[in-house]
């Protein structure tokens, strides 16, 4: 039966065209939609994790009561020991120490004088020793505008944005003033090995980044550092296994009752980062739903259309004897049918444009340039094996709901009106 019910939608492309394409079209938005939005949380969350929260944060409890103010003089001590012990804990990850600071950033004109001013928001990372992860972790070589990385201390990059506000170029000095750990000024020149741009507001206004040790001497932090950071080696989070970790530390390390004693954070335990999470693993479901309410609508409307075309087909079946119950399974049949060959091909088509997206990506620099939040300035999408069979879900079953519904106008066709239809 499912061969000869195939055969009859194949040949009579005039009853299963338009929900075969309605299908399409639904799974098609589904499948791709789902793969976009995925991609586009993932990467907002790579963003993040990769600039400021790691997988896992370890700051003494005071800092992470005041992380927003960036408060050096609650930062980590010990904090090379602190690290290899961590090595040593958790080896399936990888530990980094950084020092956030802020400040003023001085641009000297051929005099000494100071001829231009801006805020500025220091990094203290690992540019300079053999084998750092910490450059390509930050994209810092693909976001280089003028000049190289650093190669000696005293060195810096600095946003190419101030450069250009301040007619700064490669090989000129700029001194950052600020705040040592100890509360006294600080004022630390650099030369600028070059300019970066990351296509992201909040990290190219005035940022400059220098190596952790520079930072270490400017600020008196020997031996310390802001917060430790911790990356999973196959760089995608893993929310238990963080979660494992950071409750592991935390009962080893971590005391209540003493503010300077260290304590672990998981990436969703990060500022708004636990609803970007919910949202992207959710976000499946939701379009899943939303599309089998609209196609379910779309089929059942259109299989009340169908059903008045073929309502003589119907009556003649029924006056040949075959029974209401199975011309009405027949038609649900036909609906499974329909439902696959549109899912298969909208699922098709979602791949292709999903894959083309997280190949290409798509480049928003321009809407979120004024933007101060940590977004992507390229938009990806995100092919995972669920893609392949998530839009089946909608398709089939809006299908068959839709002609379910539809279908009841079969059990309201009554004998005697047949066999006057039949008579005229």
């Amino acid at each position: 039966m499912i061969r000869f019910i195939f055969k009859g939608i194949i040949r009579d492309r005039s009853r299963s065209l338009l929900p075969v394409i309605v299908v399409a079209l639904g799974v098609f938005l589904t499948v791709f939609m789902s793969g976009f939005i995925k991609g586009v949380f993932n990467d907002m969350t790579d963003l993040n994790a990769r600039f400021n929260s790691g997988h896992v944060k370890v700051v003494t409890r005071a800092y992470a009561l005041n992380a927003d103010q960036n408060p050096n003089d609650l930062a980590l001590l010990e904090a090379d020991q602190l690290k290899s012990q961590l090595e040593i804990d958790y080896p399936d990850m990888v530990w980094v120490e950084r020092i956030l600071t802020g400040g003023l950033l001085d641009v000297p004109d051929e005099f000494g004088e100071t001829r231009g001013q801006g805020p500025a928001v220091g990094r203290g990372i690992d540019l300079l020793s053999p084998g750092s992860l910490e450059i390509e972790r930050m994209n810092i070589p693909n976001s280089i505008v003028k000049g190289e990385l650093p190669r000696k201390q005293g060195e810096a990059l600095i946003s190419d944005e101030f450069a250009e506000k301040f007619d700064v170029s490669v090989g000129d000095q700029v001194t950052l003033f600020g705040s040592t750990m100890n509360g006294s000024m600080m004022f630390q020149t650099f030369v600028v090995s070059g300019t970066l741009a990351f296509g992201n507001t909040m990290l190219d206004r005035g940022a400059i980044f220098m190596d952790i040790r520079d930072a270490q001497v400017a600020l008196d932090m020997e031996n310390a550092a802001s917060e430790i950071l911790g990356y999973f080696r196959d760089g995608t989070y893993d929310d238990l296994a963080a979660q494992d970790v950071a409750a592991s530390f935390n009962e080893k390390y971590s005391v209540e009752s003493d503010e300077f004693s260290p304590q672990m954070t998981r990436l969703v335990e990060d500022a708004g980062m636990a609803d970007y999470l919910a949202i992207a693993e959710n976000i499946g479901g939701i379009m899943v739903i939303i599309f089998i309410v609209a196609m379910s609508i779309v089929l059942w409307n259109t299989g009340l259309l169908g059903g008045l075309r073929r309502y003589s087909e119907f009556g003649v079946r029924l006056a040949l004897g075959e029974e209401k119950k199975h011309i009405y399974r027949t038609t649900i049949y036909e609906a499974i049918l329909i439902g696959i060959i549109g899912s298969s091909v909208g699922t098709l088509l979602g791949l292709a444009l999903a894959y083309r997206m997280q190949t290409h990506g798509l480049d928003v620099s321009a809407l979120v340039k004024n933007i101060g939040m940590m977004l992507p300035s390229v938009y990806r999408a995100q092919v995972t094996p669920t893609l392949f069979y998530i839009g089946f879900i909608p398709g089939v079953i809006a299908t068959v709901l839709g002609s379910s519904l539809a279908g009841f106008a079969i059990y309201k066709r009554k004998t005697a009106q047949l066999f006057h239809e039949l008579e005229v």
